[in-house]
């Protein structure tokens, strides 16, 4: 009988340190494990805390206006582009000659910007797209006709004939945009129609490393992900201030930053679309200096002959510093200016000369575009009429640039290849890049020098 007992006070105490123990470390771990996955703001509570005024000036702006016009404005964009591809399973049996063609499809944003149809999105939303279809967000579909595009700053011109007037969004002046207001982004996020986030303006001017074209986003901390391309950035009162177009991802999704391209950008691409079919690129005829980092403004290092600039009395040295009465510190914020003007327009620049402010009223210039001749490495421009006067040539066309610093061609005119004359820089820049392919025997270039003399080089 005491072994029993002896067994039964064993067992007891053993019972007793077991549920102890299960008390103290697995039921209390259990219950933090427990706690931790229910989320915090579904649970009820009557306890109204006492808000601060960050939490005030929060509540003070309402955003249901500018959102509820905002999603009727934006569309969903789907571009279906045929694609070939390269198939050695084909190529093997002979079929096709070993390439098959299958469908990618796209999807994006777009914002409608008149009530009879037209919608602005991405060049790279829409871009070798065979088929666009639209989605309103009454989902209603319709097919889109491609007015034009503008792959330099990321924007496409598309048109769709609803038989109905669409809401749509006005443009805003973005050059008002102010660092730290309110905006929305409104677009369709992995495929999630009719998305809206807020955010502050955090930069303005934004120019990106490597990336060559646009020059002055504005940088938002409005969340955009995939999906959202195309899409709107309205202020709080629902008028459009960008196209939003990028993200700064180490992911491929949002965190921290986007990008759009500002409206006053967007609305002259448009004008220019619909008026000319092409965008008209507007230049000041000046080339920068960027010999000095710590300078508030934009210094020239010449000027181009001819041009508004010097015309107008600018100088080599001057310092940019307004344009417009908007205020210049570095090269992407007069990019801006300049890309959401037309040639022929004028500019009220203001200059530092010195230390002293002058201003200027400046006729801006068409932009020459510029060829570039691969096997030599040189950038070549049309002559106008005038200046072909001037040098007293009936026909050449200009070396700008050259990347060979010990051969140093730049202003030379060209006149003739292998005796035959060039007049157009295109023209010129096939002919010197099939000498290539003739390994330069007997072939001749005639060209005018800075002097005016003839100058002939056999390769």
């Amino acid at each position: 009988m005491r072994k029993f007992f002896s067994f039964l006070s064993i067992a007891i105490l053993g019972g007793a340190i077991t549920l102890g123990g299960y008390k103290m470390f697995v039921e209390k771990k259990g219950v933090i494990q427990q706690s931790a996955s229910i989320p915090l703001p579904i649970i009820n509570s009557h306890f109204n805390p006492t808000p601060t005024n960050t939490v005030d000036n929060a509540n003070a702006i309402d955003f249901t206006l500018a959102a509820e016009n905002s999603v009727h404005s934006v569309v969903h964009v789907k571009n279906t582009a045929i694609r070939t591809q390269s198939s050695p399973i084909d190529l093997f049996f002979g079929n096709r000659n070993g390439q098959r063609q299958f469908e990618q499809v796209g999807t994006g944003s777009g914002v409608i910007i008149s009530s009879d149809g037209y919608i602005i999105t991405n060049n790279h939303v829409i871009d070798h797209a065979s088929d666009i279809e639209i989605t309103l967000n009454n989902k209603q579909r319709y097919k889109a006709a491609l007015i034009g595009t503008d792959p330099a700053n990321d924007i496409a011109l598309l048109k769709i004939d609803a038989g109905v007037d669409l809401p749509y969004i006005p443009f805003a002046d973005s050059d008002r945009v102010k660092i730290g207001e309110w905006v929305l982004a409104v677009g369709n996020p992995y495929n999630l129609t009719s998305t809206v986030t807020a955010g502050i303006v955090s930069a303005k001017g934004r120019d990106l490393e490597g990336n060559s074209s646009i020059d002055s986003f504005i940088q938002t901390d409005a969340a955009v992900n995939p999906g959202n391309s195309g899409g709107a950035l309205v202020n709080t009162r629902g008028e459009l201030v960008g196209i939003n177009t990028a993200i700064s991802s180490r992911t491929g999704s949002f965190i921290g930053y986007s990008f759009a391209v500002p409206s006053n950008i967007a609305k002259k691409v448009v004008d220019d679309l619909l008026e000319f079919g092409t965008v008209q690129e507007a230049v000041l005829g000046i080339r920068i200096d960027n010999s000095e980092n710590d300078i508030d403004g934009v210094k020239i290092a010449d000027l181009t002959d001819e041009s508004g600039a010097q015309k107008a009395g600018l100088q080599a040295g001057d310092i940019i510093v307004k344009v417009n009465e908007v205020k210049i510190s570095k090269f992407s914020e007069l990019r801006g200016q300049l890309t959401a003007k037309r040639p022929y327009d004028f500019v009220v620049v203001t200059v530092d000369r010195d230390g002293d402010l002058l201003t200027k009223k400046v006729i801006l210039t068409k932009r020459i575009k510029l060829i570039f001749a691969k096997t030599f490495g040189w950038q070549l421009q049309n002559l106008s009429q005038e200046e072909l006067k001037k040098l007293d040539l009936t026909n050449g066309v200009k070396i700008v640039e050259t990347k060979d610093p010990d051969n140093d061609l730049s202003g030379f005119i060209i006149t003739t290849i292998n005796n035959k004359k060039v007049t157009n820089a295109e023209e010129t820049a096939a002919l010197i890049d099939q000498l290539s392919s003739f390994r330069f025997s007997n072939s001749i270039i005639e060209l005018v020098n800075l002097d005016g003399e003839k100058e002939r080089f056999r390769f």
